[in-house]
């Protein structure tokens, strides 16, 4: 057993940074995340972690840092927040695109209006089709294991492909909670040393990021997402060794919650997940029957464990936590995704989008007693006239 701590988001980002024993860090501030890099700083400082410490003079920097860095063969960490990992996002696609396990943290905070940090999503959700895995956690717990779940993932030789770590800001950046650190034993025995196949050596020389020909653009497209399908194929198989050593009990891609007689279900990843559990537990009582399912991965996206796990119940309400505008039904990526999953399923659930968190807004357990409510109406209603509700700005009548 590891020691017992109490700690925010941001902090065990560096307790699983340290325990992963990274060799080069890039830093370069901008709030929520940057609490991670002044806390690893620290460690660096004062002998805690044996690491090259390079603090950048931007975030696209940042990326070009731990880019070369991990072409030589380094275990590398970086991260940023809101602008920063869009002011970063030339890089994404060569960092994927030439199989670099970067880590990347993103503590999310909005984009500029308002540019609060908060629940919103839609910094990160920007970079999904980039190539990189990515998910959120929903408490510092799950921001710490996620450290080194996604570093034994990403370094798969198998999969070789660069980590967005998500964690909602202030709600888990800031807000400390119970954090178990593992024991250095558990870390060596889950986590091995990165051993790249391919790494930058004077002895044997290799050609790295040339301008490629047209005719061979669609040869590494192709490896790309043959890498992210061996990553969803793995996944089942690197939780239930983190399970085993640890002694959690993720599952791999959705964490259920009340749904054994569920009739309608909240749906997202991240922070806001908690709360809905709790709502749960007091709707519950008041004799609905609501539940929560909690989406560990957004890339890979489990298809099948989303249509398998979301046909079992009458109404869905889908926790959007990021817009794209203009996009189906108006919603967003979430939103998208989960109607596409469920397209081939013989019993489809009805499906209401809440646009919820948006600007780092607080949800209340008033507004998830509301949502609820809504669920169970449309159950009972003959036929749902709407299905996607601004909370807040406008009555959550279907």
């Amino acid at each position: 057993m590891g020691k017992k701590v109490r700690i925010s988001g941001c902090k065990a980002v560096a307790e699983g940074v340290k325990a992963a024993d990274v060799d080069v860090i890039a830093s370069f501030p901008i709030r929520p995340y940057t609490g991670t890099m002044v806390e690893l700083a620290r460690m660096v400082a004062e002998g805690e972690l044996d690491a090259e410490f390079v603090h950048a003079e931007g975030e696209h920097a940042q990326l070009s840092i731990v880019l070369g860095a991990s072409a030589a063969g380094a275990r590398v960490f970086t991260g940023s927040s809101g602008v920063g990992i869009t002011y970063a996002f030339e890089t994404y696609s060569p960092i994927a695109g030439e199989f670099h396990p970067v880590q990347c943290m993103i503590g999310n905070r909005t984009l500029d209006p308002p540019g609060d940090f908060g629940s919103e999503h839609t910094e990160a959700l920007s970079a999904r089709d980039q190539g990189w895995i990515m998910g959120w956690a929903s408490s510092p717990q799950e921001a710490y294991d996620n450290t080194l779940i996604y570093y034994r993932l990403g370094e798969d030789p198998r999969v070789m492909l660069p980590q967005f770590p998500c964690q909602d800001g202030y709600f888990i950046t800031h807000i400390p909670g119970p954090v178990e650190l593992a024991d250095p034993g558990q870390v060596k025995e889950f986590l091995p040393e990165f051993r790249p196949e391919r790494a930058l050596d004077p002895n044997r020389p290799v050609l790295m990021g040339p301008q490629c020909r047209a005719d061979q653009g669609a040869a590494i497209e192709l490896g790309r997402a043959e890498a992210m399908r061996t990553a969803r194929e793995i996944i089942p198989r690197v939780i239930d060794d983190f399970n085993r050593i640890f002694g959690r009990n993720y599952q791999p891609f959705l964490q259920d919650y009340h749904t054994e007689d569920a009739e309608v279900v909240f749906f997202g990843q991240g922070a806001h997940t908690v709360p809905a559990r709790l709502a749960a537990d007091s709707l519950r009582q008041q004799g609905l029957k609501v539940g929560v399912v909690q989406l560990r991965f957004m890339r890979p996206f489990p298809s099948e464990e989303v249509a398998q796990s979301l046909s079992r119940f009458k109404v869905v309400g889908i926790l959007e936590n990021s817009n794209s505008f203009g996009s189906v039904y108006d919603s967003g990526p979430l939103t998208a995704e989960v109607h596409a999953a469920l397209y081939y399923s013989e019993q489809r659930p009805c499906i209401l989008t809440f646009l919820a968190g948006l600007g780092g807004e607080n949800i209340r357990l008033t507004d998830y007693a509301e949502m609820a409510r809504a669920m169970h109406e449309a159950v009972q209603a003959p036929r749902v006239q709407k299905r996607v509700f601004w909370l807040g700005f406008e009555p959550l009548k279907v």
